[in-house]
């Protein structure tokens, strides 16, 4: 099942992304939840509810009449992994870490799956990251590698945009990975039954239609699931919670000169039975 925020016209609503177009959750069945966040906490009692809905939908809404936001417009936390895949390993001139690198995206970096990416004035040097994103459902804390898979909801695309002379200013990542808007996921979340093994899945990049990065999350070092097993030693896991799980070699950084992101450039995002990002960068003013 794919589940999306969107709006039409209006405020923002959520509902499922059908091959006939877009139902409506917000309209069909307000009781359900609020908003995305409310019902991927609440999804163990509402499912079977909503693949009723699903299976005998009322009137649809077209995908291209409505706009699709990022799925889950403020997310509590967003995790990310970095030096994940050996190839990017190398590219960036680093060693292989013993233990899984980890930095924070701030909630206000969360962006729509096309809209602009931002280029702040303080800096030339954006890069793009092709990322598996993986949404938390039920999560909670000192969650077992083999329990993992019962706490992720779903998964989707993402882009880690890098202001990298900000993320390598200090020895503290997190202000280079969290400018505004640099966090663009979706385009929907697709539930982890439907995704399947998100360990065989291909993931590219492209910019202006040439491809920068292609990959399979099979070559991930720490895989998801061991990723939630250490990082939820440390914090609480809650539901809409965000990990950006790495990305592949073909970063901007990588080339020689490097390739970083202007204005009018699109970068587009693929993953295999997630969907795709594309968006155009913006000059801020």
């Amino acid at each position: 099942m794919k589940l999306a925020t969107f709006a039409a016209g209006g405020s923002a609503e959520f509902g499922v992304v059908l091959d006939t177009g877009v139902l409506s959750l917000s309209r069909v069945a307000p009781r359900l939840a609020p908003d995305m966040t409310a019902l991927i906490a609440c999804w163990p009692k509402i499912e079977r509810e909503v693949r009723n809905l699903v299976a005998a939908p009322g009137p649809l809404l077209p995908l291209k009449s409505v706009r699709l936001m990022a799925p889950i417009p403020r997310p509590g936390k967003i995790l990310a992994i970095g030096l994940n895949y050996r190839d990017h390993i190398e590219e960036s001139g680093m060693t292989a870490p013993a233990r899984p690198v980890w930095f924070c995206k701030m909630p206000t970096a969360a962006n729509g799956p096309y809209d602009p990416i931002p280029l702040p004035v303080v800096t030339n040097q954006v890069d793009y990251e092709a990322e598996l994103v993986a949404v938390v459902g039920q999560g909670g804390r000192s969650i077992a590698a083999k329990d993992a898979p019962a706490a992720v909801f779903g998964f989707a695309c993402g882009n880690d945009v890098s202001a990298r002379e900000w993320q390598m200013a200090t020895s503290q990542w997190f202000l280079g990975k969290s400018f505004d808007g640099h966090a663009p996921f979706g385009p929907w979340i697709v539930t982890a039954d439907e995704a399947g093994n998100p360990h065989e899945l291909g993931i590219r990049s492209f910019v202006n239609g040439e491809k920068r990065q292609d990959s399979n999350t099979r070559h991930l070092v720490f895989n998801v699931w061991q990723q939630i097993a250490y990082v939820s030693q440390v914090m609480t896991l809650e539901p809409g919670d965000l990990i950006f799980t790495g990305t592949p070699g073909g970063v901007g950084l990588g080339f020689k000169p490097p390739k970083y992101l202007k204005d009018g450039d699109v970068v587009r995002i693929e993953i295999d039975r997630l969907g795709a990002l594309e968006a155009v960068c913006r000059d801020e003013e």
